[in-house]
């Protein structure tokens, strides 16, 4: 009856984790994600219009088709963490985690007592609907679920080694866009490739793993590896989508260019 966490069997591989963000509120992108072979899919609640019972249903459909389900919230309500981990989340992730005070409440709001505050839920999917054991339950949300701290600040960088250093958070993601945001400048600016390096750099110290999100491309997989990161977010399901689509409509557009035209049909 032992529950094991298909995210912590992805961190525990040699290689990089390979996922990408879920913001259609449709089963079907989550079974495609799957079948295309990534190791985790994380559901957006901050930047998407998925409600929490579609999250119930992205969630189930995950753990039923192989890939690891992560949600990330829009901000840290204990209530709504623990409502996602009954239905069966295999980690949260917490943005705009700034302080090492924060990340204790996301903590807190992850794990069961005395570790933090989370409440019993056995009955729900985490549970096997009553059917895992109480203890089996207790054991995978305090050693299986996995947190995940957003860094994407000056402030949060300057307290990485802090948050890294609270207990029950397992994993590091860098926001590239909001940290250079919030100082008015872009991704590429060499001041925030410096901040970028130093959250990595004090990720690996923690012996954490340390995430990233970018573009589905050759040349952006490889600048996240040459970095130094563990996990990289291959773009979005509906960026995905949408490249995809238009791709085709360019080969035909192509094709039909330089094509022929038919013959005229007599009457």
């Amino acid at each position: 009856m032992t529950r094991r966490s298909l995210l912590r069997a992805a961190l525990a591989r040699p290689r990089p984790v390979l996922g990408t963000w879920i913001k259609l509120p449709a089963t079907e992108v989550v079974e495609l994600v799957a079948l295309a072979g990534f190791d985790l899919v994380v559901i957006d609640l901050e930047h998407s219009p998925i409600d929490l019972e579609t999250a119930h249903r992205l969630i189930g459909t995950a753990l039923n088709v192989g890939v690891s389900p992560v949600v990330r919230v829009a901000d840290l309500h204990p209530g709504l963490v623990q409502r996602l981990l009954d239905a069966g989340a295999e980690g949260v992730m917490v943005p705009h985690v700034d302080t090492p005070d924060q990340a204790r409440a996301a903590a807190a709001a992850v794990r069961f007592p005395p570790l933090g505050t989370r409440g019993v839920g056995a009955t729900s999917r985490a549970g096997q609907w009553g059917a895992l054991p109480l203890a089996e339950y207790l054991r995978f949300g305090q050693e299986e679920v996995v947190l995940i701290a957003q860094v994407e600040s000056a402030e949060g960088v300057a307290n990485t080694a802090a948050i890294a250093a609270v207990p029950g958070v397992d994993a590091l993601l860098v926001g590239a866009a909001d940290l250079a945001v919030s100082q008015g400048t872009t991704p590429a600016d060499p001041a925030v490739r410096t901040q970028i390096a130093s959250v990595v750099a004090q990720g690996r110290a923690a012996g954490l793993p340390v995430g990233t999100a970018g573009g589905a491309t050759a040349d952006a997989v490889r600048a996240a590896l040459d970095d130094g990161f563990d996990l990289v977010l291959l773009s979005n399901d509906a960026t995905l989508l949408g490249t995809a689509a238009r791709a085709a409509v360019e080969t035909a557009t192509t094709v039909v260019a330089g094509h022929a035209p038919a013959p005229e049909r007599t009457p």
